[in-house]
């Protein structure tokens, strides 16, 4: 691709004439020597569109001064041949007509000599320019050789597309290997954001494009970026996990080029007797798992980001976090023309300069303020900021005094030959939104427990027994052989999943009510990959971290925004799930602990918050055998009567209450009137219990009720349900009976 250079964005002070001509004359070169080892034939060839012939390059660059320099400054110069005018104008409309670029390769005549003949003319009459000129044209040679060492690179990724069509596969060189070291685990950086400041200062002395300026002010929110490179390793990884085959990874133009083309693997990878070899400046090698993967395009780059549960950074996120770094790495200058493998010591960025471009999510576009030069040379940039992606870094390829923090390189999306490559990014880490402070939450316990404990029937609310400790007992139940609610309503939820699915509308938020675990949440994510947000509710924050970092993990499409608090309190669901359908999960029974009214005014508000339109899925526990309800609730193992007893063992530890545990016996009973079990806690002896400066007395015998399970028939539930606003869409049960799945509608 001919790579536009920039322009300044101000002229820079005058460095002197002696220190412009001598870095001329060894940029200059530096670029005939970059073509030293090709023959002749290959220096007049060109493998595709986007690529260019080496001589093509060689005359460009010579064009470039002669247009910019020579005719517009140098008294009585007139153009080496008006032919060449015409041939080596890349694309500056200004200047007049000029050769498609797919058509470069054709061009037979000048031959390669007159091409070289041509860069010694323009050579000498630059020197002489510049040793007459006092200043006057030092600005506009920097940002020639600027666009020189841009050819360069371009000579060298052109040549490496040009020798991988060829059969023989022949090297451009014999280079040496880069060092052979493991980079370890990828690490997360973390950084602040705010209001930070990117881009080019206007008053800086130092050379830069002008599309890298003006300079200002960015707001970012806080980011974690991944302290190196994705390796060969991870991205077979990728592979491995059908990431070139699966749609939702993939934005939809990428997934169409992915299936036009047949994209398997990187660009110059090739399986052979079932290894990777890649083809490289030295020819094909073996592929090095450790080193960073190179030749992916913007679609790749941002599917194996969502594959990782990952993002790509902005390139705003990326200079802030290089702005101090010093610009050293794997460039040009090592002289091994390929990335390595990540060196240095974790818990600090490496690879940030050199080895590959790395992919930003930023569309190439103006920076505020941004205004083009005026005349021809504005083209270098402006008319290119639409349909092309940031990339931030230098590679391999890249002249270390080249690249800098502020340096934006870019390409269109679907671009694989130049030395591209990839950069995690995440959010900060994710925080739970908490719809109660801990200290509200102590206050609404120990409100709880007052009101409860002075009641003639002592009671409390069963919400609190799901603290840390309680929803790991809870889990514990149900993996017990009498308790049958749980896996029945697995196996009924596994069987009616695809008709779920079906009603899930592409782009929902599913959101669930007391989310535990989120075990029954993944056969509905599973059947329904449409999904684009889930937002888990659960008393328990602890509980509910860990539930959402490992859907987060094992669901890298979906954005998970859990919430921690009561959801009987009346929710406030997040932006992510603002404008969107949404579907309700209320499974396990859980209705079952609200007494009637109390269901209803639930249902009520679970209509409030997920909308016209929605779908709640609730399970319900249906009306059976007392011995079986007894059973469940009063197991063996009296991993129960631990769960039940915890409740007291929690104002123990937050409320400074004196309950002894071993005084509290756990009884389970059937109410049939009610429909219920009813779970107690039973003194076995009298005696006073003392929190918060009050004293409270239970004889022996009295028990203190934590839980009520109701249990339904379904027309029951039905007409429940139309109470509040619901119809009922669909029922599925076990054959047995025990257990039913509801789909409500609103």
């Amino acid at each position: 691709m001919d790579k536009p250079a920039s322009t300044r964005s101000r002229p820079a002070p005058a460095v002197g004439v002696e220190s412009i001509l001598d870095r001329f004359a060894t940029v200059r070169a530096e670029t005939l020597r970059l073509t030293a080892p090709l023959s002749a034939e290959d220096q007049v060839v060109q493998s595709m569109p986007d690529a260019s012939p080496a001589k093509w390059h060689l005359a460009h660059t010579s064009w470039f001064f002669e247009t910019f320099v020579l005719l517009p400054h140098a008294p009585g110069y007139t153009a080496y041949s008006e032919e060449l005018q015409f041939l080596f104008n890349s694309y500056y409309e200004a200047l007049g007509e000029r050769r498609e670029r797919g058509a470069r390769g054709l061009v037979t005549r000048p031959g390669l000599e007159e091409v070289l003949a041509y860069r010694r003319h323009v050579n000498t009459a630059v020197l002489a320019l510049g040793a007459r000129a006092q200043g006057r044209v030092e600005s506009i040679i920097e940002v020639g050789l600027a666009h020189e060492e841009q050819h360069g690179e371009l000579i060298l990724t052109d040549v490496l597309h040009l020798f991988a069509q060829t059969p023989r596969r022949p090297a451009y060189a014999d280079l040496p290997l880069p060092p052979s070291r493991s980079p370890g685990e990828m690490g997360k950086l973390a950084f602040e954001g705010g209001l930070v400041e990117i881009g080019r200062d206007a008053e800086a002395s130092s050379f830069g494009f002008d599309n890298e300026g003006p300079r200002h002010r960015v707001l970012l929110q806080p980011f974690r970026l991944a302290d190196r490179l994705v390796t060969n390793a991870e991205w077979l990884q990728f592979m491995d996990g059908g990431g070139y085959g699966r749609a939702e990874l993939w934005l939809a133009d990428g997934w169409a080029r992915v299936q036009a083309e047949g994209w398997k693997a990187p660009l110059y990878w090739e399986a052979i007797d079932g290894a990777w070899f890649v083809m490289t400046l030295s020819g094909l090698r073996p592929l090095d798992l450790l080193a960073p993967v190179v030749h992916v395009s913007l679609y790749e780059a941002d599917a194996y980001a969502r594959w990782a549960g990952a993002r790509l950074p902005t390139e705003a996120e990326w200079e802030h976090a290089a702005g101090d770094i010093p610009v050293e790495g794997n460039l040009r200058d090592s002289g091994w023309l390929q990335p390595a493998a990540a060196g240095g010591p974790k818990g600090r960025l490496r690879q940030m300069f050199g080895d590959v471009w790395e992919w930003t999510a930023s569309a190439y576009a103006p920076y505020p303020g941004f205004k083009p030069a005026a005349g021809a040379v504005g083209e270098y940039n402006g008319k290119f900021m639409v349909s092309q992606a940031v990339l931030r870094g230098g590679s391999c390829l890249t002249p270390a005094r080249h690249i800098r923090p502020t340096y934006r390189n870019f390409f269109q999306p679907w671009h694989r030959w130049q030395f591209t490559g990839v950069r995690l990014a995440w959010d900060a880490e994710p925080r739970v939104i908490s719809l109660d402070s801990s200290h509200q939450q102590r206050d609404a316990f120990l409100a709880d427990v007052v009101d409860g404990l002075s009641k003639a029937q002592k009671t409390l609310s069963s919400k609190w027994l799901y603290d840390e400790e309680g929803s790991r007992l809870f889990e514990a139940i149900t993996e017990l052989p009498e308790y049958y609610p749980t896996r029945t309503e697995l196996a009924i939820l596994r069987e009616a999943a695809p008709d779920i699915a079906a009603e899930i509308d592409p782009g929902a938020a599913l959101v669930e009510f007391g989310s535990g675990a989120s075990v029954k949440t993944r056969i509905v994510l599973n059947a329904a990959p449409q999904l684009a947000v889930y937002v888990p509710v659960d008393i328990s924050l602890e509980r509910l971290q860990a539930a959402a970092a490992e859907i987060r993990r094992d669901y890298p499409h979906l954005r998970v925004e859990p919430l921690a608090g009561d959801f009987t309190a009346g929710l406030h669901l997040p932006e992510a799930a603002a404008g969107r359908p949404r579907t309700g999960f209320f499974p396990g029974s859980t209705i079952g602990n609200f007494t009637e009214e109390g269901a209803v005014g639930f249902l009520r508000s679970a209509a409030s918050v997920l909308g016209e339109g929605a779908y709640l899925l609730v399970g319900i526990d249906l009306v059976k055998p007392e011995p079986v309800l007894l059973a469940a609730y009063d197991d063996a193992q009296g991993v129960t009567a631990e769960f039940n007893r915890n409740l007291l063992a929690r104002a123990n530890r937050e409320l400074g209450a004196d309950f002894d545990l071993e005084g509290f016996a756990h009884r389970a009973v059937w109410n049939p009137a009610l429909r219920r079990i009813e779970m107690h806690l039973e003194s076995l002896r009298p005696q006073t219990v003392r929190m918060d400066g009050r004293v409270y007395r239970f004889e022996k015998g009295e028990t203190l009720h934590t839980e009520n399970s109701h249990k339904f028939t379904v027309d029951g539930f039905s007409g429940l349900a139309a109470r509040a606003g619901w119809r009922q869409d669909r029922v599925w049960t076990d054959a047995g009976r025990l257990f039913a799945v509801v789909l409500l509608k609103r």
